[in-house]
């Protein structure tokens, strides 16, 4: 686990790597940010009591998804494990705990990262064992090369993935299924962490409103996520571990179409160019605020301005959290939050 200071002192290196494969006309040399990238591969062999799998989604853009499936699961009930102890394969049906499926959209200001990045990899294995969830974590396509919209178009396509993936089920032999049998689509929540925690709110606004019969989303979960405008807010000055103004300013001239300035809708949610969302049913969301992260101020603008909406909104802060804490799992705080993560996953499940 990494405590501050020891993040602080890395921090000027992991800044300095990436920094490397921006150029100054705002493209981004991919080959060599990939390169700086540890990434691992997919393991059909439980490690940490998790397998995992990766699925293409959709084989015109070559979107895939890599999935986390828990393999100790405890069963529901004091009764239903006296079931399953009997040996009968039907009353161990009945005994495994249902899983809910968390949809996990990666950070890195649509630009950097991937699914497979080591500390995605780490965090969403943890996330599915700690929470006995199915993570579906989504491998979107990155900017500037696929601009805004297309992070939301293939996140939302992974939903409607997932919906296609259980009907078809019916007709596939159960050793060749995809999904886990106590896989429960009917408890569904979106999860993401800085650009992921943005696309959170736009995907949830695709799904909206629509009938996605099995796959109905409970609860939406943004852990520091990315928002901004053209106004330079106090936090945003601050000089913090791992992200800056200016670093953030790169990723939204990469991200946002050509002439746009940061109060297109996609980037300042309640800002001059954005619509109305009292009429619209969004779910009740959890937002995730760090004391050492530049956009603070955002997040705390999107809780104010959600709950003006007339959304159900919950916030938690953390004083000590840098900017994506969760995924250091930095010392306590990294802890408490998975923590209250599940609780609030759990407490939407009932």
């Amino acid at each position: 686990m990494s405590s501050i200071w020891s993040l602080r002192l890395i921090s000027p290196f992991l800044v300095g790597a990436n920094n490397l494969a921006k150029r100054k006309d705002g493209t981004y040399n991919r080959k060599l940010g990939d390169l700086m990238e540890l990434k691992v591969a997919a393991n059909p062999n439980p490690v940490k009591g998790v397998k995992t799998r990766d699925v293409v989604v959709d084989s015109e853009t070559g979107v895939w998804v890599r999935l986390f499936t828990p393999t100790s699961v405890r069963t529901s009930s004091p009764v239903a494990e006296e079931a399953a102890s009997s040996g009968k394969e039907e009353a161990h049906e009945e005994s495994v705990k249902k899983l809910p499926v968390i949809f996990y959209f990666h950070g890195g200001g649509f630009t950097i990262l991937s699914a497979d990045f080591v500390l995605y990899d780490a965090f969403c294995r943890r996330l599915a064992r700690k929470c006995e969830a199915l993570v579906i974590s989504v491998n979107y396509r990155r900017s500037p090369e696929c601009r805004f919209p297309v992070a939301y178009d293939d996140c939302y396509a992974a939903v409607q993935w997932l919906r296609n993936q259980q009907h078809s089920s019916a007709t596939v032999q159960s050793d060749d299924l995809l999904l886990p049998h106590n896989a429960d689509l009917s408890h569904c929540f979106l999860m993401g962490d800085s650009a992921g925690g943005n696309i959170v709110h736009h995907v949830g606004l695709r799904v909206a409103g629509k009938d996605l019969t099995p796959v109905c989303i409970k609860a939406h979960i943004l852990i520091q996520p990315f928002f901004g405008g053209e106004e330079r807010t106090p936090s945003e000055k601050r000089s913090v571990p791992i992200i800056s103004a200016a670093s953030t300013d790169f990723y939204w001239r990469a991200y946002l179409p050509q002439g746009a300035n940061r109060d297109h809708p996609a980037c300042n949610i309640f800002g001059p160019n954005s619509s109305d969302l009292s009429n619209v049913p969004l779910p009740p969301c959890l937002v995730i605020a760090g004391g050492l992260d530049v956009l603070e101020d955002w997040e705390v603008r999107y809780v104010e301005g959600m709950k003006k909406a007339g959304k159900e909104v919950h916030y938690l802060f953390y004083k000590d959290g840098i900017h994506t804490f969760h995924l250091f799992n930095q010392r306590k705080i990294g802890l408490q939050l998975m923590l209250d993560m599940c609780a609030f996953i759990h407490g939407h499940c009932q």
